[in-house]
């Protein structure tokens, strides 16, 4: 049998997700930090990864946690041995790659299962538990590629949670992991199943009512969210849940066929995307059983389409929609109701908002609504946004290209491109930003700071209006998925059809 591995992560990524751009930007505004740079160099080889899009989310995922502790992946020098282009679960470059964790300046190499084996870190609870998935070292006689195991880190013991061709996308400070599985009672059909893993078990999560479910989030209240297939039939709608307590409860949609979850928070909410009545388009949504069975449609900057990528537990959302006629992705911050307009930097017409923190500091990419990536921004202070290449020493290692992540002490990580890598997804690292503030005003290189403000960069700008003739021409659901997924280091399980969004 020959095994065909199509695009899609373990967890399953379904979406295309850019960002969105709403509400006025202060006229007043505070001065900014400087920020220590700090680049996750690799092991040898020539990229870093940090887990985006590892569910079925277009999010950015838990990798760095309030206590400053990044996880991720990054090359070593060995050539993978079994490494065949567009096939298995590490199709994106030809050298082993391995889990790193990055804290208090040290980088410790995680390691992977027992063999020459591939590794990535996908989560990092707030304890510092970490999970993952790994190559086993069995080539599968079935589809003849290398078999992974879900996995999970405590600190440099690694637990191969079992499955078949299993994944962990999640894990909470109890121990409890999510992720998803080849359920082996159906083989040689492949049917994906969500599973919560704890204290040496793995539980099946059911489905509702289709033979395929997905588990990408877990809180510290152990709700899980994810999406599920609702009936059997060739091209079945998929919903969003949340799991509690062994029920499965169906978050529905926007009238659409198809919901997926990108966040959730400790109070249970959930936000995300859903296709509107028709499947022609999506919006954001958020879902919060206290307020509303239903879920709520965020809307939208003008345009068709929109996402929300992120929630807080004090209920804020960041993501993107569409501008009239769909011309450009703008980035958003949604609040009691209102979405702000988070406006962009060097002039870019498009931006994404990937993720906001409890200081309601949120980061994200401004890019040329073609090719993302170049932009790294941070929003603060009633805005405008700012490049954070402007807030870091002149002649860094890096020049910051997508910043994805900021924890409670306001410390950033993202990916940026050393000199002569022209494409970060290709020879990018990861990096963090450590702000010179008080929290970190004895930090290595924040001692010299003075202070550790900035004026506003003459580089940050209030939100700018694209030209309606814009020359990429309205985006298309097609044109926004191959955005995201340039965007996202898929991962890929052989025979299974990638889901519609």
């Amino acid at each position: 049998m020959k095994p065909m591995a199509l695009a899609i992560s373990i967890a399953i990524t379904m979406l295309a997700t850019p960002g969105i751009l709403a509400a006025q930007v202060s006229e007043s505004h505070k001065a900014h930090h400087r920020y220590k740079l700090v680049d996750i160099r690799t092991f040898g080889g020539p990229t870093g990864y940090v887990a985006q899009d590892l569910g079925s989310t277009g999010s950015s995922s838990g990798v760095l946690n309030n206590r400053g502790a990044l996880v991720g992946a990054a090359d070593t020098s060995t050539p993978d041995p079994d490494y065949l282009p567009g096939n298995g679960f590490f199709p994106i470059d030809p050298l082993i790659m391995h889990a790193f964790q990055w804290q208090n300046g040290v980088v410790t190499a995680l390691g992977a299962l027992p063999g020459n084996n591939n590794s990535f870190a996908t989560w990092i609870s707030p304890n510092g538990l970490i999970a993952g998935f790994s190559e086993n070292g069995v080539i599968d006689p079935q589809f003849n590629l290398p078999q992974v195991d879900a996995v999970l880190w405590k600190g440099t013991e690694i637990i191969d949670l079992g499955g078949y061709f299993s994944s962990a996308a999640a894990v909470n400070n109890s121990g409890q992991v999510v992720g998803n599985t080849l359920n082996t009672a159906t083989l040689p059909a492949l049917n994906v199943r969500a599973f919560l893993w704890q204290t040496g078990t793995m539980r099946d999560l059911g489905t509702l009512g289709g033979d395929q479910a997905f588990a990408d989030f877990v809180n510290e209240r152990g709700e899980v969210s994810g999406t599920s297939y609702t009936n059997s039939t060739p091209n079945p709608p998929q919903d969003p849940f949340l799991w509690e307590n062994g029920t499965m409860q169906d978050l529905g949609t926007l009238g659409g066929t198809f919901g997926v979850p990108n966040s959730l928070n400790n109070r249970g909410q959930v936000v995300g995307q859903s296709n509107l009545t028709g499947d022609a388009t999506f919006h954001p949504f958020l879902w919060d059983k206290k307020n509303s069975p239903q879920l709520t449609d965020l809307g939208t900057l003008g345009g068709n389409f929109g996402s929300a990528f992120w929630i807080n537990d004090a209920g804020e959302v960041v993501g993107w929609a569409t501008t009239p006629g769909d011309q450009t992705i703008q980035a958003f911050l949604w609040t009691n109701g209102v979405m702000k307009n988070l406006g962009t930097v060097n002039g870019q017409p498009c931006a994404f908002a990937q993720n906001v923190n409890s200081k309601r500091q949120v980061v994200g990419v401004a890019f040329d609504c073609v090719t993302p990536g170049g932009h790294a921004w941070l929003w603060e202070n009633g805005g405008p946004i700012v490049d954070l290449n402007t807030l870091v020493p002149s002649g860094s290692t890096l020049t910051l290209e997508l910043a994805e992540n900021i924890n409670d002490r306001g410390e950033i990580s993202g990916i940026g491109s050393p000199p002569g890598c022209a494409d970060p997804f290709v020879c990018g690292h990861a990096f963090v930003l450590i702000p010179c503030d008080d929290l970190h005003a004895d930090a290595e290189g924040c001692e010299d700071e003075g202070g550790g403000r900035t004026e506003e960069p003459q580089r940050a700008s209030a939100p700018v209006t694209p030209p309606a003739n814009a020359t990429h021409g309205a985006l298309t659901p097609e044109m926004l998925a191959a955005l995201r997924a340039r965007l996202t280091h898929r991962y890929r399980i052989p025979g299974l059809a990638t889901p519609r969004y």
